[in-house]
């Protein structure tokens, strides 16, 4: 009898080679483990508000309003809301039709693209047309739609760093195209080297692969970097002479923690650098509300802008979004509030101010403390986080825990962090998972895992971290 249509020998072989690090093996044992009554701390991924980061006020009130536009009639709503929340609420109901409960623009409402096109001059200093510019369900979303739109098949090749975030490995693999890699210099802060580039796309093109993006990931994820206004233009040169369409994943750009460092767009580099560079390179970027200080992940709102790319082009990108009909609403809203806050003057502008500081504030003293409580271990070397909130440490195994790994059939990072799960109920992901160099063993560590338990670690006892950094060396 022939297999049915789901087995698994007849499903889509693009399906079986899409791997996804941050919810892969080491995830799946730690929700074992949670199910069993071990308490779990998961680092695996940028999931502030899992992990003790409060809402933002401001946002969530207008949210609130808009969900529930009945507390709008009520003459008792302004002893629970403040008036600019109530004006932000019924302002953004009255762009919409029939609520949030009904679907928008399939490019989303266009009154959000506008103010997400307002965010983009006052930061770069240059016109942004919100025609150019899509909202949809998370930067995921985003990448996956212009990766689709690029990827014609398994010739077809896309530039990624590594580390990298395993979201463009997986949606390569999904959709049929070949991953090709370049490998950014950890001991240069995980920089970016120009002549790696050039190694990358000199070795793809001789395998025969068509090279057509290259995706930077800036602040960085899973290394925490923030690139240079001259790395930038050195990248935007090599997309122009290569003929690279530039991804932009700058979903991070409020997460900086160095000040001599500060997040600069692709965008702003571009326009710069004038023509013919800023009328020729296509450039995307994305962001998203799931990051900064919002760090609403579970809103899943973003959006991406569109530079250089041809009308027609546009058209059928528009032809693919209106497939999914549009963007969830209220997640529009949010990511309305976030580029589009209160504004000196309002009620609620200081405590906006206020609790956003509060977030970053915290960010920046536990990516501090972080790298240094790496570094304080023995056989252990991280980069400062620059941004982004994570750190991406090296852990120099000896022969006899890379011997033990291999006899368990297991690569010696996945063994290290499924026995750091096992001892210490931390989950991490391995740097396999994010590819990094032949003979180097990395570990993963989202920042927000600090509060409470580690924070108090670091600042009590540096050896007890070290301890059980190693408890798998035992």
């Amino acid at each position: 009898m022939p297999p049915k249509p789901l087995d698994y020998e007849s499903i889509n072989e693009n399906v079986k080679k899409a791997q996804y690090a941050v919810r892969g093996e080491l995830y799946l044992r730690a929700t074992e483990l949670q199910k069993e009554g071990k308490k779990i701390i998961f680092t695996n991924v940028g999931n502030p508000h899992a992990l003790g980061q409060k809402p933002l006020t401001f946002p969530r009130q207008v949210v609130a309003l808009c969900q529930a536009p009945f507390l709008l009639d009520d003459p008792n709503v302004g002893l629970l809301f403040p008036a600019d929340a109530i004006a932000r609420a019924k302002q953004y109901l009255s762009f919409t039709s029939g609520g949030l409960g009904a679907y928008s623009d399939s490019r989303g409402t266009p009154a959000v693209r506008k103010e997400v096109a307002e965010f983009i001059q006052r930061r770069d200093g240059y016109p942004s047309d919100p025609e150019f510019i899509y909202l949809t369900d998370g930067a995921s979303k985003a990448v996956m739609q212009i990766l689709n739109t690029i990827i014609r098949g398994e010739v077809d090749g896309i530039m990624v760093p590594v580390p990298q975030y395993p979201l463009y490995s997986a949606t390569i693999a999904l959709l049929g195209g070949t991953l090709v890699p370049y490998y950014l210099e950890e001991t240069a802060n995980w920089g970016l080297d120009t002549n790696e580039l050039r190694r990358s796309v000199r070795e793809a093109r001789y395998k025969g692969l068509h090279v057509k993006a290259m995706v930077i990931i800036n602040p960085g994820n899973p290394t925490g970097q923030c690139l240079s206004e001259e790395n930038l233009r050195e990248v935007l040169q090599f997309c122009y002479e290569e003929n690279l369409v530039l991804l932009g994943d700058e979903v991070y750009q409020t997460n900086i923690y160095q000040d001599e460092r500060p997040f600069i767009s692709a965008k702003k580099v571009l326009m710069d650098i004038g023509p013919p560079l800023s009328k020729e390179v296509q450039l995307v970027s994305f962001h998203s509300v799931s990051k900064g200080y919002f760090g609403e992940c579970g809103q899943r709102g973003g959006y991406f802008e569109m530079t250089n790319i041809p009308p027609e082009t546009v058209d059928e990108i528009y032809k693919v979004a209106s497939i999914s009909l549009s963007p969830n609403v209220p997640a529009q809203i949010f990511m309305g509030l976030m580029i589009n806050p209160p504004k000196p003057g309002d009620i609620s502008y200081d405590r906006f101010v206020r609790e956003s500081k509060g977030v970053l504030e915290s960010l920046r003293r536990r990516a501090r403390i972080m790298t240094d409580g790496f570094n304080s271990c023995r056989n252990v070397v991280c980069n400062f986080t620059e941004g982004a909130m994570y750190s991406f440490p090296q852990i120099k195994l000896p022969p006899k825990a890379l011997e033990t790994a291999k006899q368990a059939g297991k690569a010696a990072d996945v063994y290290y962090c499924l026995k750091l799960l096992e001892a210490t109920g931390i989950s991490t992901v391995p740097g396999s998972g994010f590819g990094q160099k032949e003979g180097y063993v990395h570990n993963h560590y989202f920042v927000f895992f600090f509060y409470p338990f580690f924070y108090a670690i670091f600042r009590l006892n540096q050896n007890y971290f070290s301890t059980i950094l190693r408890v798998c060396l035992d």
